[in-house]
């Protein structure tokens, strides 16, 4: 910063942006003089080293500003935990409740347990309803991560934060959304009502066709069969006797 920059050349940039050139570090800081602010390195590996004409103060409050954004981003999750028995006042239970809501939002994960003494543990459903309500009034900042199972004479469950952005699951009980509703399926036009009603016509049984005669056929003289030829037959001749001869 300042007369601390031994490099020979310097890339300087303005406090608005701009860049001034390279020059030399004395002419640099004789500009950041005029104005009244500091020459700071803000890049000191490149070739040449990048300075800054800035506030040095607004300049370590920026920097660490982005150090606790990164710190934050990069936090790892613990595992907090609360306790609390099956009969425990309404008061006490929202005391419990607001805790586990804030180890949510700081991006940590709950465990919720329950114990059970004595003869409680013959009725775990007791247990179940504490756990259904602790769901329900967290589930603006967290999610249940494992449900709730029995381990020993303990009932656990473990919640984690919602995701930033990520959908907020529904609170137990909640009544679904309706769904879209189904298109409507067309129905054909119903005819259109008369002025006057008409009275029905009542059908009669139709006319039998009249039988209808065939007319005659003329039939085609047959053909004249030719005549019989009669061959004349000359009459046979008698033979004469014969004369015997005399004596």
């Amino acid at each position: 910063m300042n007369e601390r920059i031994r490099a020979r050349e310097i890339r300087v940039i303005d406090d608005d942006g701009g860049q001034l050139g390279i020059m030399t570090p004395r002419e640099a800081l004789a500009i950041a003089r005029e104005r009244g602010i500091d020459l700071i390195e803000v890049a000191p590996q490149a070739q040449p080293p990048v300075c800054k004409i800035m506030d040095y103060g607004k300049f370590k409050y920026e920097q660490a500003k982005k150090e606790k954004e990164s710190a934050k981003k990069h936090k790892q999750s613990e595992l907090k935990g609360i306790q609390m028995f099956p009969n425990i006042e309404d008061h006490d239970f929202n005391v419990k409740v607001r805790s586990a809501i804030k180890f949510l939002e700081d991006g940590d994960k709950v465990k919720v347990t329950i114990r059970f003494k004595g003869r409680q543990i013959t009725h775990p459903e007791f247990g179940r309803q504490q756990m259904d309500k602790v769901t329900q009034m967290v589930s603006e900042v967290g999610q249940v991560e494992k449900p709730p199972s029995m381990e020993g004479r303990m009932m656990t469950m473990i919640l984690s934060p919602l995701k930033a952005g990520g959908p907020k699951p529904a609170a137990p009980g909640a009544p679904k959304p309706p769904s879209a509703p189904k298109p409507a399926t067309p129905r054909p036009a119903a005819p259109a009502a008369s002025a006057a009603p008409v009275a029905p016509v009542a059908s009669a049984a139709p006319a039998p066709a009249p039988a209808v005669t065939p007319a005659p056929v003329a039939e085609a003289p047959a053909a004249e069969a030719p005549a019989p030829v009669v061959e004349a037959l000359a009459p046979a001749a008698t033979p004469e006797p014969e004369t015997p001869p005399a004596a």
